[in-house]
C-alpha cells in the first residue's frame, strides 16, 4: 500500500485537492473490480483542522495535521491561488517538512502553481520545473536557480514531478498512475475522465504577452516597435540603430529584461499574431505567413510549429470555428 498525502494549504485551488484524491481513488476501485487489492492510501494534509478556500465558499477538513512522526510515499502539492507571496507566506511551515519528508524518500508532486512552494525548498535548484505558462517569468525571477520548462507539462527527476498550468495536471496524475501502476490503468483512467494520455506540452495553449515587468526603458522601446510592426523584417542591428545603442549592449540588456533574446522575442511576437488571425479570420496559411513578416513557407511552419508545438494547419484546424 502505497501512503499518498494530498496537501491542503491556505490560498490553494480546491479542485486540485479533490482531483487527485479522485484520480486515485478511481485506480482503487478499478483495481478492486479486477480481483486486485486497492493500492494508494490517501491522506488529506493540513496545517489547521479547518481550512477555508475561494474566499470561504468552501471549508476544508483535513484527515490529518502535518506531523513529524508520519511518512508518506508521494506528496502531492496542489495549485496556489491569488497573490503567491500571501499564500507561500501562508503555507511557509510546509517547507522543512517536505524537505524532511524527501531526504526520508517521500516523492513529491506540485500541481500547476504549487510549484512555488516546491521550489520554496530549494529542492528543485538545479533541476527541471514546469508550472502555469503564464507565471513563468515570475517562477524565473523568484528561482533563478532553477530550470524552468516553458511550456513542458510534466517533468520527473529524482523522485520530484511537476506539471504544467491548470488541468494539465492530469498529465501528470496520469504519468503517476503509470508509474506507479501500468500502462493499462493508466489508459483507463485516462478514458475514466476523458483525459488525452501523453500530452506533453501546454505551448498550444500559451498566450505570449511580452515581458514588460522591468525597468529598462530602451528595452520596451524596442519591445513596442516588434509588436507594431509584425510585418516588418526586424534585425537586431536594425533595432540597435534605431535606439542608438551598440548591439552587444541591446542584446543582453534584452535578454536580461525579457528571459528571451531578441530574436526569440520576435519570433514569438510574430507567431502570437499568427495564431490570433488563424483562430479569428478565413485567411489562407500563406495569407498570414506574409503578413506575419514571413515569406519562406518552411521557415514559417518550422518556427510556429517550434512554438506552439503544433502546424500552422493543426492549429488552424483545432481553433478556427467555422460559422455556417
Amino acid at each position: 500500500m502505497k501512503k499518498i498525502a494530498i496537501l491542503v494549504p491556505e490560498h490553494s485551488v480546491i479542485q486540485a485537492i479533490a482531483d487527485p484524491q479522485y484520480c486515485f481513488s478511481a485506480v482503487n476501485n478499478y483495481r478492486m473490480q479486477n480481483g486486485l487489492e486497492p493500492l494508494f492510501e490517501l491522506t488529506l494534509v493540513g496545517l489547521k483542522p479547518r481550512i477555508k478556500l475561494n474566499q470561504g465558499n468552501y471549508l476544508v477538513q483535513p484527515d490529518q495535521l502535518m506531523s513529524p512522526f508520519v511518512t508518506y510515499d508521494l506528496i502531492i502539492i496542489p495549485a496556489l491561488f491569488g497573490d503567491l507571496q500571501v499564500a507561500l507566506d501562508a503555507n511557509k511551515k510546509f517547507i522543512p517538512w517536505l524537505i524532511k519528508q524527501y531526504a526520508k524518500g517521500a516523492e513529491l508532486a506540485s500541481l500547476c502553481l504549487g510549484a512555488f512552494l516546491l521550489a520554496s525548498t530549494g529542492l528543485v535548484n538545479g533541476m527541471k520545473c514546469s508550472t502555469h505558462w503564464s507565471f513563468a517569468n515570475k517562477f524565473r525571477n523568484k528561482f533563478p536557480d532553477v530550470i524552468m520548462q516553458e511550456g513542458q507539462i510534466v517533468t520527473d527527476e529524482h523522485g520530484i514531478y511537476t506539471s504544467g498550468g491548470a488541468h494539465s495536471y492530469w498529465n501528470l496524475l496520469l504519468h503517476l498512475v503509470e508509474k506507479f501502476t501500468d500502462r493499462e490503468t493508466a489508459i483507463y483512467i485516462s478514458k475514466y475522465f476523458a483525459i488525452e494520455i501523453n500530452r506533453n506540452r501546454q505551448s498550444v495553449f500559451a498566450l505570449f504577452t511580452g515581458q514588460k515587468d522591468h525597468h529598462d526603458e530602451v528595452v520596451k522601446q524596442a519591445q513596442h516597435y516588434i509588436e507594431q510592426n509584425t510585418e516588418k523584417r526586424i534585425t537586431v542591428e536594425m533595432l540597435a540603430e534605431k535606439l542608438a545603442v551598440g548591439r552587444r549592449s541591446f542584446e543582453r540588456r534584452f535578454k536580461k529584461a525579457t528571459n528571451n533574446s531578441v530574436l526569440e522575442y520576435i519570433q514569438r511576437v510574430k507567431i502570437e499574431t499568427a495564431k490570433r488571425q488563424f483562430e479569428s479570420s478565413v485567411k489562407t496559411i500563406s495569407e498570414v505567413m506574409f503578413e506575419v513578416g514571413y515569406n519562406d513557407s518552411k521557415a514559417f511552419r518550422n518556427t510556429f510549429k517550434k512554438v506552439t508545438g503544433l502546424t500552422p494547419a493543426a492549429y488552424r484546424n483545432r481553433y478556427h470555428k467555422i460559422l455556417v
